[in-house]
């Protein structure tokens, strides 16, 4: 599976099954993880078999049920934290779906275990991400139009419209999908587009521009364009 595919296959998913991630299937995420750690300043981590983050009154709000394994989205408090833990957390979320697993990403429904997690000095975590084998592969759920995320018509190029299209497929926050991307132009011989993000009384707007501008990325292909 690509990560084209994957954009294509993945949805969020609640519900797990009892089945214990594979030694390869962690030795890749971990790997995945590090790369990720690096390039993003940040400090993910994989927890497994550990059943309490998901078990308490918030959890069964969100419908929650079965998750033993989670990823921690942490690092250093910074004003484009969660611009970063969106990009790179969507990422991993992506390469785990490639691997066959379902994943969710949590906001709120979740507790924090002490002793599950490190957090070294100025740092904070900023969500969770269940991971798993789902007992379904989620469903998909209504998007926005391209005409009402961004500014393509049919002089931007095609490239540019595919990239709206994958970022519509990103999760977001409740689906609220409070993102705009705008195609500006040619500076130096390169296209160039902005992303923004729009208000929201949930919140979350900020690692969901994350989310979505990675899943622009795919679609558009990195190498055709400069973000403003």
């Amino acid at each position: 599976m690509t990560i084209q595919e994957a954009i294509d296959a993945r949805h969020s998913v609640r519900a797990y099954r009892e089945q214990p991630l594979t030694e390869e299937i962690v030795k890749l995420l971990e790997g995945k993880i590090d790369q990720l750690n690096r390039e993003g300043r940040l400090h993910i981590q994989l927890i497994q078999n550990e059943p309490r983050a998901f078990q308490g009154t918030l959890a069964k709000y969100g419908k929650f049920r079965g998750v033993n394994n989670y990823i921690v989205m942490a690092g250093k408090k910074s004003d484009d934290l969660d611009e970063r833990v969106g990009y790179y957390g969507e990422y991993l979320v992506l390469f785990a779906q490639t691997l066959g697993l379902n994943t969710c990403w949590v906001g709120l429904s979740y507790s924090k275990i002490p002793g599950t997690y490190v957090l070294n000095e100025g740092e904070k975590i900023a969500c969770y991400i269940a991971i798993g084998y789902g007992e379904t592969q989620g469903v998909s759920h209504k998007i926005k139009t391209v005409e009402q995320v961004s500014n393509a018509s049919g002089i931007t190029p095609s490239w540019f419209k595919k990239g709206v299209e994958a970022a519509l497929l990103a999760p977001t926050a409740v689906n609220q999908q409070k993102f705009f991307f705008e195609y500006v132009g040619m500076s130096n011989n390169r296209h160039e587009v902005r992303a923004k993000k729009g208000f929201s009384m949930i919140g979350y707007t900020q690692m969901d521009l994350g989310i979505a501008k990675y899943h622009f990325e795919v679609g558009a292909g990195k190498d055709n364009f400069d973000w403003v």
